[in-house]
């Protein structure tokens, strides 16, 4: 039987719903979902065997205007996501329609999108009516030439069959890339950090959504099939140390059982995960913690 396999690259504004659609491509939660914008730092790869087909997906960071090293890094990465893929499918929210941010991407797809397959997905189609979407695939189809336009709910699952379907069918002949049962590349260690992370940005999600981040420290592996799972989180400032343990230590608490349940969820074991809160005054100026965010700390150059 003749195999096919390949990569690609899911770009975006931050919160179209990339992650959300490469979970559900995937079957598993191996990208971090908040309702806060800009969440997804690392080009998370999922991957997802459609027929004779395995997809390799590169959950990217969504394009923005950067203003900060941070920021700069992940614009660099989600462009170099789009870069390094054989297809790539832009996802554009329906009921925010072509907005500046959408525009910018077109304009960089101009140069990315030459000599590979460029697909469009509008998602969230739930939320308009349905003249409102033609009008929309129209103005966006006369913009870019899409190979293919597809019109879906990532959250629901609305047409994300028949996008898998033709993914498989696009990617070229070759042996597969991954295991058969391997849903991610990234190593435990950051994707249990970004179990965590994803826990803390919810919880403190008005306080302080960019100002931490979480290292998987230590990972040890106990003789009775448990895992002791050391994690720090570092923060910026002395107040936010403050604000992340909470009154009595309650919220570091509850972000530690959440992300510990959802660690034995995935790993299908116990799990004792230990939280420790840092401070580090320049963490977002440190190449260590890039490299940790699997970021290139030369990509945040102005």
């Amino acid at each position: 039987m003749s195999t096919r396999a390949g990569f690609v690259a899911l770009i975006g504004e931050p919160n179209a719903g990339k992650s959300t659609l490469l979970n559900r491509m995937v079957g598993a939660k191996v990208s971090i979902v908040t309702h806060k914008v800009q969440t997804t730092r690392a080009r998370i790869r999922g991957v997802a065997i459609e027929g004779d087909a395995q997809i390799v997906f590169v959950d990217t960071p969504g394009l923005f205007q950067p203003r900060r090293r941070l920021d700069r890094a992940m614009v660099a990465a989600a462009w170099g996501g789009a870069a390094d893929a054989d297809v790539v499918v832009l996802m554009v929210e329906a009921h925010r329609g072509v907005s500046e941010g959408v525009e910018r991407i077109l304009e960089g797809l101009a140069t990315v999108g030459e000599g590979r397959k460029v697909a469009l997905a509008i998602n969230k189609i739930d939320r308009v009516e349905s003249q409102v979407l033609l009008g929309l695939t129209k103005d966006l189809n006369e913009r870019y030439a899409f190979v293919e336009t597809f019109m879906i709910s990532a959250e629901k699952g609305f047409g994300v069959d028949a996008l898998r379907t033709w993914l498989g069918g696009q990617l070229p002949d070759g042996p597969w890339l991954y295991p058969e049962d391997q849903i991610a590349d990234l190593p435990m260690r950051m994707i249990a950090a970004e179990m965590t992370r994803e826990k803390l940005t919810l919880r403190l999600h008005q306080e302080l959504p960019y100002q931490l981040t979480v290292e998987t420290e230590n990972w040890e592996e106990r003789k009775d099939g448990t895992a002791r799972i050391d994690q720090v989180v570092y923060v910026s400032r002395d107040g936010h140390k403050g604000i992340v343990l909470g009154n009595k230590g309650e919220t570091i608490k509850s972000v530690s059982k959440a992300s510990r349940a959802e660690l034995e969820e995935f790993l299908g074991r116990r799990v004792h995960l230990f939280l420790q809160v840092k401070v580090r005054e320049k963490w977002q100026e440190e190449a260590e913690r890039y490299s940790q965010m699997g970021l290139d700390f030369k990509d945040g150059n102005a």
